[in-house]
Order: structure tokens, then sequence, then C-alpha cells
């Protein structure tokens, strides 16, 4: 069944805000391109863009660090969290709700540190809250919008990780400090974001 998502709920996933400025004119545009008469073809469309053409700021050593959905579109370029601003901006600008989820993951994958990784969910009138994650795929990532099968870019391997299951309207503060604070890419990738596991599940 469907996770139930009410009137109310669907306004918070649809709203516009400094950070998920979907009215930007270059947003609306896109948005528009990427729109088709089907939910399901609209939302593939958007999830695939922002994962296909805008750049992992790490994985490319790209600057600057962006946060706002027009400034990821405008450079072209993003750490997962950025990304995820964008896909949920073109979604909503489609009026499609769109909300956010966090995993905490082991920075280098071995252990500590451990970092916040930012995705999204979408709500689909067949599945319900569906999870997709456009961080950009390279070996041994391989993010699929596939409802109703789940294929995100990465899996719990550590007792410290965590999936945490809530879908948040807006993005964690903790997130936008750190998009606002660091400016260079190798500087925000040795002061990513965390919160402690207890705190996600």
């Amino acid at each position: 069944m469907p996770t139930p998502c009410s009137s109310i709920d669907v306004q918070q996933y649809l709203t516009a805000t400094e950070v998920i400025n979907w009215q930007h004119p270059d947003i609306l545009r896109l948005a528009k391109q990427l729109a088709s008469s089907d939910i399901y073809a609209t939302t593939k469309s958007c999830f695939e863009w922002v994962r296909d053409n805008i750049y992992h700021s790490s994985d490319y050593h790209m600057n600057p660090i962006t946060c706002r959905a027009s400034e990821v579109l405008q450079h072209q370029t993003g750490y997962c969290y950025a990304k995820s601003h964008l896909l949920a901006a073109l979604l909503r600008a489609n009026s499609i709700p769109a909300g956010f989820c966090y995993q905490r993951l082991s920075v280098f994958d071995d252990g500590a540190p451990y970092c916040l990784h930012g995705f999204n969910a979408v709500y689909l009138p067949l599945h319900g809250w569906y999870r997709l994650d456009a961080r950009g795929n390279k070996p041994g990532v391989d993010a699929q919008f596939t409802p109703p099968q789940e294929q995100l870019a990465y899996g719990i391997n550590f007792a410290e990780e965590a999936d945490c299951q809530q879908i948040f309207a807006e993005p964690l503060p903790e997130v936008i400090q750190a998009l606002s604070t660091y400016t260079t890419w190798d500087e925000m990738l040795h002061n990513l974001p965390d919160l402690e596991r207890q705190l996600l599940i």
C-alpha cells in the first residue's frame, strides 16, 4: 500500500524556499523541458538529468561549493546534498512532492570518520514515497529510478552507519551550514556534516 500523503503533507514538499528556489527562471525552464504528461516519466527525466549532468564536487574536484538549487544548476556541480536540492526543485517545479533523506556513512568506506549522505524521496501516486539518489554514478555506484524497487547509491556496511527513514521537507540545518561555510571541494571533503547515529534512527 502507498504511504499516505495528506494535502497538508503534500504542501510542505512543494514549497519554494531560499535553498529550494524552484521559481528561479532557469529552473522553471529546465523543469518544463524535462516534463511530460506522465509523472513517472517526468520524475525519471529529472532524476537522470541531475544524476548525469551535475558533476559531483569531490568526484570531479570541482568548485565552487554550491547550495541553492539555482547555484547548482548555474555551476553544474555540487556535493550530494546540493544535487538533492536541485532535484527537489525540478520535481517541485513540476508539482511533484519531493523531500530529503539522509544516511550516515563511512567517508572512505573503511570505518571512521563518518558523514551524512543526502538524497531525495518523491511521492508517486501508485507507490507512495520512493527514495532515489542522484549523487552521480561511478564504479561501485549504480543508482537508478526503478519503482517500486529502490536502488540507492549506497548500502549500510558498518555498525556506526545509519539509514534514516524520515523524509524531511527541508534540508537539515547541519547540511546548509556546511555548504555555506566551506568554499572548495577539498575543504568540504574534510569537513562533511555529520550527526550521531542515534539521532538518525
